[in-house]
């Protein structure tokens, strides 16, 4: 799944790399630690990131304390393949300090369309009796592409009067239903953007 066979562990003298923490779903950088064959494979198997503390001299996954654990989403390795880059999905701050992040940044993600679409990959993945969208995918796409038309449809009728508020909230409304359906169909917006480049090209 992993590409982590092409880590060079030798390259340093104690056979550590650093392993850079971003946020899955912000993007935002969170940490760097560091990590050697044993920690890497710890982090494999179980699903959470392992360091190898070099203050302590042993493995360490983080929030094992806190509780504030970094569940393994994706890791890559560099051009040099001696550094990581790992995704992760975090549980709570990161800092010891109680930051969000080692550099005392909001982990906020600067794009909220991409934090939506993750979350409306979770309603799919992992649906939920509670949960609107979820309750939308189980209706199958002839019912999602149905409602992106009516709530087109109300933005068009809001278009024509003069209530900023109810314009925008259907606005809102058809661009969140447009979401799903993309979700349905297996691609994300940014599948869109791309051919709009293509065009503007």
């Amino acid at each position: 799944m992993y590409n982590y066979k092409q880590i060079d562990f030798q390259k340093s003298a104690d056979g550590l790399v650093p392993a850079i923490i971003q946020d899955a779903a912000t993007h935002k950088v969170l940490m760097l630690g560091y990590m050697n064959q044993e920690s890497l494979d710890k982090t494999l198997q179980e699903g959470k990131v392992t360091f190898f503390s070099r203050s302590k001299q042993r493995l360490w996954t983080k929030g094992e304390e806190s509780g504030n654990f970094l569940t393994l989403v994706d890791l890559r390795v560099d051009c040099d393949n001696d550094t990581l880059l790992i995704k992760v999905n975090p549980a709570g701050v990161v800092c010891h300090t109680g930051a969000d992040t080692c550099w005392d940044e909001k982990n906020i993600s600067n794009d909220f369309l991409s934090k939506l679409e993750n979350v409306i990959t979770e309603r799919k993945n992992n649906p939920s009796d509670s949960s609107y969208t979820s309750k939308l995918f189980a209706k199958g796409i002839n019912k999602i592409a149905q409602k992106v038309g009516e709530e087109a449809v109300e933005v068009v009728i809001e278009a024509k009067d003069d209530s900023e508020e109810l314009f925008l909230n259907e606005s809102a409304d058809l661009l969140f239903h447009y979401l799903v359906l993309l979700s349905a169909k297996g691609y994300q917006l940014s599948d869109v953007l791309g051919v709009l480049q293509q065009r503007h090209k």
